[in-house]
């Protein structure tokens, strides 16, 4: 399976800086974080939870970006 594009979110010229990725899962997380669920005091495995889940989110939103015209 080929990866779904992934340009710099921000671009600037500059080499290194945030992907568009790393944009989406940033959201996503803050959109996780902010859940009725969430609680301040989380056990690392949860915390590592999270960061799957939104990197999840932000590979189906790549995806789907390709997907259409």
């Amino acid at each position: 399976m080929s990866h779904p594009e992934n340009p710099q979110a921000f671009p600037t010229g500059v080499q290194g800086g945030m992907t568009l990725r790393d944009y989406f899962a940033a959201k996503a997380m803050q959109g996780l974080l902010t859940a009725d669920w969430f609680q301040d005091d989380i056990a690392e495995t949860q915390e590592k939870e999270i960061v799957r889940k939104a990197g999840r989110i932000a590979d189906a939103m790549l995806i789907e970006r390709e997907a259409k015209p």
